[in-house]
């Protein structure tokens, strides 16, 4: 009875330092009002609670007991009490509404509550936070050990009101893209991407925006690949790097942003190594290099042809009893059509044939025969056993349906349907070598500059060109099998493809990098992980 007269006592005390504090035309000569407020945040729960609530109302009044009165809401903080904790957090912005110059420290409080395990508790912490957002707080400093804490809450929370945070829109987009240009010194896969999906969700760089701008972004992930490092084969992480960074830039160079640095850096420094890759990366580098063909000025092709055309000779084998890759074949078959299309004339020394341009580049007084002929029985073998397989993977498909006619259980259907995807992948790869081939038996061959052709691991949009061999081509609106096969039984690696507002948000980019960066990885990544479906970092 006596700690419920004690607790009553606390509480009547407390709303007795209010009254007079909410009466007084000076509050300021009321400190002994304040201070017992602050002594009785070490009282009850309830007198907690009440305390937690009325030291930061009077705060501004009282600014040489701020230090004090601060210490007092952050032990608060961490209360045991779940009730405490929630209605002291409720009340920190209320700490910089009228003292902005305790932004920074309230903040940091903030941010480190992110980790709270309590629903109601990071509830509350995300309505405090934004509640500052709307405040144009101009600090905000996270630690590293909340680091993706706070990058969730700045993703789930602060993106999808970019709209109402971010004004006037023009200068507050172009402040928010230079901060994180500023931050990604340090960053890992997951968060670039993060940061990534954010720049392009700002109108800045929406569809219509001009080349320039696209460019912009492009430039970005050029940073964070390392382009400018001497190639280490041996280093796995740079090979994942550039490949997920080279899928990401890929939908801006179908914006009209330039590829030349990518495809300068396959041709000089990764296709001349690319026996020394690991096998398990080799199909995604060869996927993004037919990708990347589609996109790659008539210079960069010039370049990256030759080493096209090596590789292709390294895969097309002369005879039929060797193990074949199809998709990769596939892959660099669709290289040279588009690469070839741009600069014809190169493919005379490098393929035997006799295309006419008019340059001294095309070569025809020299002797390419034996070029021709050794690349064309490789076509003919190719072709050969492209056919055989289709046929194989045709009979294959009707035995699947008869299974599938038997299955009796979820788990059987589930995987005779994955075998079906397989198959329907692997005639689509057979029949884009099919048709790409086919016109490569010419001395003077026309090469598929357009999209006709439609990768067998893509949706397709246009039905293959059909060749005489081929009796099928593509199946519009087929998507690529979960685990594309490639015809041959070797696995293919799956792939997806007015004044400074809100500055709460500069904060949260300005301060991302932290106090420790331990275990960064060459480039500026600090750490590999998968990306979300898209790519491997």
């Amino acid at each position: 009875m006596a700690g419920a007269a004690d607790d009553s006592s606390d509480i009547e005390k407390l709303y007795e330092f209010g009254e007079r504090l909410n009466e007084a035309k000076d509050k300021s000569q009321n400190k002994s009002d304040y201070e017992g407020i602050i002594a009785a945040a070490n009282g009850s729960v309830k007198a907690k609670q009440l305390a937690a609530q009325m030291i930061p109302k009077f705060f501004k009044f009282f600014p040489e007991l701020s230090d004090r009165a601060l210490d007092r809401q952050m032990d608060l903080c961490v209360d045991e009490d779940i009730a405490v904790r929630v209605q002291t957090i409720r009340g920190l912005p209320l700490f910089c509404k009228d003292t902005p110059e305790h932004l920074e420290k309230i903040v940091d409080v903030l941010a480190q509550l992110l980790i709270a395990g309590e629903n109601k508790e990071r509830d509350a912490v995300h309505k405090a936070l934004m509640s500052l957002l709307r405040q144009d707080v101009k600090r905000w400093s996270a630690w590293e050990s909340i680091r993706d804490k706070v990058l969730y809450f700045i993703r789930d929370k602060v993106f999808p009101l970019k709209e109402e945070l971010l004004k006037p829109k023009d200068e507050m987009e172009r402040h928010i893209t230079n901060l994180v240009k500023q931050n990604l010194h340090d960053v890992t896969g997951a968060e670039f991407i993060l940061f990534m999906d954010f720049l392009k969700s700002l109108s800045l760089f929406g569809q219509n925006a001009p080349v320039e701008r696209v460019q912009e972004l492009v430039e970005i992930i050029e940073g964070q690949t390392d382009l400018d490092a001497q190639f280490d084969v041996s280093d796995v992480d740079h090979i994942l790097r550039f490949i997920s960074c080279l899928e990401m830039a890929l939908p801006f160079f179908k914006r009209g942003a330039s590829s030349n640095k990518f495809v300068s850096y396959l041709a000089k420094q990764i296709i001349p190594v690319f026996d020394k890759i690991p096998e398990e990366r080799k199909l995604d580098l060869l996927k993004n290099l037919a990708e990347c063909s589609l996109y790659a000025k008539p210079q960069d092709s010039r370049l990256l042809l030759p080493s096209v055309v090596q590789l292709l000779k390294i895969y097309m084998v002369r005879r039929k009893i060797e193990e074949i890759n199809f998709t990769c074949i596939e892959c660099l078959l669709y290289a040279l059509h588009h690469l070839a299309s741009k600069t014809p004339n190169v493919t005379n020394s490098l393929c035997g044939y006799k295309i006419v341009t008019g340059q001294p580049s095309d070569r025809l007084g020299e002797d390419f025969s034996e070029q021709y002929k050794d690349f064309t029985e490789r076509l003919s073998i190719i072709e050969d056993l492209a056919k055989a397989m289709n046929k194989k993977l045709t009979q294959g498909m009707a035995e699947h349906n008869k299974a599938m006619t038997a299955a009796k259980t979820e788990e059987e259907k589930e995987a005779i349907k994955k075998q079906k995807q397989n198959a329907t992948a692997g005639q689509r790869t057979c029949n884009n070598i099919l048709a790409m081939a086919q016109p490569l038996h010419s001395k003077a061959p026309s090469f598929i500059g357009d999209q006709k052709i439609s990768l067998s691991w893509k949706e397709v949009t246009k039905v293959a060109v059909p060749s005489a061999s081929a009796t099928a081509t593509t199946t519009t609106g087929k998507k690529r099998a979960a685990n594309p096969a490639n015809g041959s039984g070797t696995n293919a690696t799956k792939k997806g493809r007015g004044g400074v507002q809100n500055q709460l948000v500069n904060r949260a980019f300005e301060g991302l990098s932290g106090a420790t960066t331990g275990g960064r990885g060459r480039g500026g990544w600090r750490g590999r992980g998968r990306g979300r479906g898209r790519g491997r970092f």
